[in-house]
């Protein structure tokens, strides 16, 4: 990996078809998709590291991809499962495209699976696992690294973990961007 950024990559998954609250409308992958690219560009980003979920990571994993950056994908549990939890479950063919991303990250040998139980748990301990496997990547390449959240700019009610992952990364002292998805 040549000299430059490593970005640990969060945010939304696209809106349920019958969501009261918008975050990430179908509509928008692909102006937000164009916002990650120049954002991928400007800030000279070498990889990124991400999970896989519909929308906001595999959107950025995507571009990372086309702009040819080293890609690192952390899931919280075996594929399958993931898929039926994280991807299948909302508007889009976004099977298609995590299914093609997946064997391309472990084709590459940058697939990482936890083996975490179900619930927000594994995926907060997934949050923390791709905060440390960017500072990783970015200690052996002498870079730094820095956040990418992927939302519609605010914390939702509840147990937010697009927002316990800024939380994360700002403890961490990771530079933080934001690319809106509204």
């Amino acid at each position: 990996m040549r000299d430059g950024l490593v970005i640990a990559a969060a945010g939304r998954r696209i809106d349920a078809a019958n969501a009261e609250t918008r975050g990430f409308p179908l509509h928008r992958v692909e102006p937000t998709r164009a916002r990650i690219r120049e954002t991928l560009i400007h800030r000279r980003a070498t990889a990124l590291v991400s999970s896989a979920a519909c929308g906001a990571d595999l959107v950025a994993l995507l571009e990372a991809g086309s702009l040819q950056l080293r890609r690192r994908v952390v899931l919280p549990f075996d594929r399958e499962r993931f898929k039926t939890t994280s991807v299948l479950d909302r508007p889009g063919d976004w099977v298609t495209i995590f299914d093609t991303v997946i064997d391309q990250i472990d084709a590459a040998g940058e697939l990482i699976v936890l083996g975490e139980s179900d619930g927000d748990a594994a995926y907060a301990a997934t949050n923390d696992a791709i905060l440390d496997e960017a500072e990783r990547l970015a200690l052996a390449a002498g870079a730094p690294a820095a956040a990418l959240l992927v939302w519609e700019g605010h914390s939702r009610p509840g147990n937010d973990l697009t927002e316990q992952f800024r939380a994360s990364a700002a403890r961490r002292h990771f530079e933080i961007w934001q690319v809106l998805t509204l």
